[in-house]
């Protein structure tokens, strides 16, 4: 039998590692407002963005409306991206883009990152380092341009900093497969296996558990264990939410995540994913479930358009959701929104 021959690969085989070069990449939008009268303040004056991280460096975008060297104060903008960190031999990719305001997606862009392989990432050598243009665009072409609106300029400045790591051979792999806590507990909680404390909803009953009602909601351990609880309480009359609602909170508090409506109401109620993720907020904060009531939040903020803005703002402010209260008064006072919203106010004034 014939030997097998070893592949040129084979023969130099014995052991390996591996370097890896990679960027880690982030974004920073940096909005001029006023540009006219950032003008004139004279060759070399910037105005600066606010500090950002981006690789664990931090960074900030210089904009100079007159230029930053004499000779070019009367014919360009120069823009530049800053090392505003300490940190030495600093390597980075970077892209500039001026925002076409127009709608037509004509951005003005100046990328780093499409010659690197021609020329390598750029290095910043100690604090202060800047990369960027002199000539960023002819002021004349950038004023009478749809890079400028309502006296505004936006630009978009990405930074990928160069991290090279050394990687070995791997031993072995084992692998983990994926919690399955929340899918045993809902288990747990449909069996009724156990269950010590019944809840009575509207024509409804929920079984569930003391205990992990309790470890989930301080108002539930309070109920149950508390100074004035009853740990042998065995049944509670809730008058306060829907069925659906109760429903929807119980499964959370097994599973650890928003139930889908579809789950929880029948294909004939006219409840929406909206009025019903509107009650299940109100129910997470009465019980306390802190991510219950973030993730309600996160979903309201999916969901919101002209018809559903001024509910969800009255319930925001009800409950004391303040990231939710300020995106519903964001959305309702961009002016592309504000037609749809106050066409939805007069036609519910006027059906009443």
């Amino acid at each position: 039998m014939k030997k097998r021959k070893k592949s040129n690969m084979e023969d130099f085989k014995d052991s390996e590692s591996k370097s890896v070069s990679e960027t880690v990449n982030g974004s920073h939008q940096f909005t001029i407002k006023g540009y006219s009268l950032a003008k004139g303040m004279g060759a070399g004056k910037c105005i600066q963005s606010d500090i950002f991280t981006v690789g664990g460096y931090d960074w900030a975008i210089y904009f100079y409306p007159d230029g930053k060297n004499p000779e070019d104060s009367a014919m360009y903008v120069s823009v530049f991206i800053a090392l505003a960190s300490e940190g030495t031999d600093v390597r980075a990719l970077f892209e500039l883009t001026l925002i076409d305001q127009s709608g037509k997606g004509k951005h003005k862009v100046h990328s780093h990152f499409d010659r690197a392989l021609e020329s390598g990432p750029y290095t910043l050598k100690y604090r202060g380092s800047m990369w960027g243009y002199k000539r960023f665009f002819r002021r004349t072409t950038l004023e009478s341009s749809d890079y400028i609106k309502d006296d505004c300029l936006i630009m978009n400045c990405t930074v990928g900093v160069v991290r090279t790591r050394l990687e070995g051979p791997k031993l072995s792999s084992i692998p983990v497969p994926p919690s399955d806590m929340g899918q045993n507990l809902r288990a747990l909680l449909e069996s009724e296996v156990g269950c010590d404390i019944m809840f009575q909803v509207g024509d409804e009953t929920f079984k569930a558990h003391k205990l992990i009602l309790a470890a989930r909601s301080p108002v539930f351990k309070a109920q149950f264990f508390g100074l004035v609880g009853d740990p042998n309480l065995d049944k509670i009359v809730v008058k306060d939410f829907e069925p659906s609602i109760f429903k929807a909170m119980l499964l959370f508090i097994y599973t650890d995540k928003l139930p889908d409506v579809q789950e929880i109401v029948d294909s004939t109620s006219m409840c929406t994913s909206t009025n019903m993720v509107q009650h299940l907020l109100a129910a997470a904060d009465l019980y306390n479930l802190d991510r219950l009531k973030v993730l309600c939040e996160a979903k309201l903020c999916e969901e919101l358009n002209a018809d559903t803005v001024a509910t969800t703002l009255a319930l925001a402010e009800q409950h004391h959701c303040a990231q939710l209260k300020a995106i519903c008064l964001k959305f309702a006072a961009t002016p592309s929104n504000l037609g749809g919203v106050c066409s939805k106010y007069y036609r519910c004034k006027f059906q009443r």
